[in-house]
């Protein structure tokens, strides 16, 4: 039951952070598209702007190895 419960956690941190970071990039793509439609020179900062969410989702993994492998 133990690891049952520790492999729900392990799924929930990372499927938690995957559908925050897809908001996330979803409100930020759209918006940069507007950005860049109207100063195409922006577009490294709308691609690092992109890139930041992903993070969120590393973290979730982090998490989730070390609650699974953490003892």
């Amino acid at each position: 039951m133990e690891r049952a419960l520790l492999t729900l956690a392990a799924a929930l941190a990372i499927g938690v952070s995957g559908l925050a970071t897809a908001w996330a990039q979803s409100r930020i793509g759209a918006a940069g598209a507007g950005t860049i439609a109207e100063k195409p020179d922006l577009r490294g900062t709308v691609i690092v702007m992109l890139a930041i969410p992903e993070t969120m989702v590393i973290l979730g993994f982090v998490v989730a190895v070390l609650i699974l492998f953490g003892r």
